[in-house]
């Protein structure tokens, strides 16, 4: 029987793995934590409510293939609630508030500065939880000196020949995008004969308004009947293989970069006291 939790992330870059003996001796300077953050909401008929949270997963699951076997990166257990009270109403749906989110987020801050580390990573796949991310990434920034980073699994790139422009404006939740991630990942977790299409008319409703510039606020009621946005029915799991090849390649590069980098190098500090 196949392990959820088996390849490379899991069996080499786990940190729950490790013993506390084996943690505390752990070269720190360089490393880089990494919390997954997903949810559990509804995805329409056709997707898991655990969509976002397999997302997280297996997005990082694909930039390991990418990324040396020796690096200091360690991935800890996925946080699989978020703040998804956008959909609350909707069967499946299990969110927390803004504040018992932010407070989980803050306390395991606490506990990674504990046990030495200096770089923590918030590998976001709800979208929902986007504004309260970076609003939590520089709380715990402030109280602990850790170096806090941001990812966000819906804003990596994806060559525009894979997405309409259409479904890049607009399938914003269960459309073609997730449908195609799942569909490669996680075939037997859909719903066949399920797999709809809709969008919202926010095209010829606003010039301005938008999903990606996060410049209105919105329920799922509000925009959708069906529990979706977007066209799951051109989605494939040949287009969702292509897209986690691009993914893993992109997220690898950015994990390297984040475990290199050091805020106190920012400031030159030689020249500003020159200047002064």
């Amino acid at each position: 029987m196949k392990r959820r939790y088996s390849g490379r992330v899991w069996e080499d870059h786990f940190l729950p793995r490790l013993s506390s003996a084996e943690i505390q001796e752990m070269p720190k300077k360089d490393s880089l934590v990494i919390l997954p953050i997903g949810a559990v909401e509804q995805h329409g008929p056709h997707l898991p409510v655990f969509t976002d949270t397999l997302l997280a997963e297996t997005v990082l699951e694909e930039s390991f293939k990418h990324i040396p076997s020796v690096t200091n990166i360690w991935v800890l257990p996925p946080l699989p609630y978020g703040k998804s009270n956008e959909h609350l109403g909707r069967a499946g749906t299990f969110s927390l508030s803004s504040s018992t989110l932010q407070s989980v987020i803050m306390d395991i801050g606490r506990s990674i500065k504990e046990s030495g580390f200096r770089r923590l990573l918030l590998f976001n796949a709800h979208g929902g939880n986007s504004d309260l991310l970076n609003l939590t990434a520089r709380e715990v920034r402030l109280e602990t000196g850790l170096m806090v980073f941001r990812l966000n699994v819906g804003g990596l790139s994806v060559e525009e020949s894979l997405l309409s422009e259409t479904e890049r404006l607009l399938g914003i939740h269960g459309g073609d995008y997730e449908t195609s991630l799942i569909m490669a990942a996680y075939p037997d977790w859909i719903t066949e004969g399920e797999v709809l299409c809709e969008y919202p008319e926010l095209l010829k409703k606003s010039k301005f308004l938008r999903f990606q510039k996060s410049n209105f606020a919105w329920t799922i009621d509000d925009v959708s009947s069906s529990g979706i946005l977007g066209n799951a029915k051109t989605a494939s799991a040949g287009k969702g293989r292509e897209i986690y090849e691009l993914h893993g390649k992109q997220v690898a590069e950015m994990l390297i970069d984040m475990m290199n980098f050091e805020i106190d190098s920012l400031i030159d500090k030689a020249s500003a006291e020159i200047r002064g």
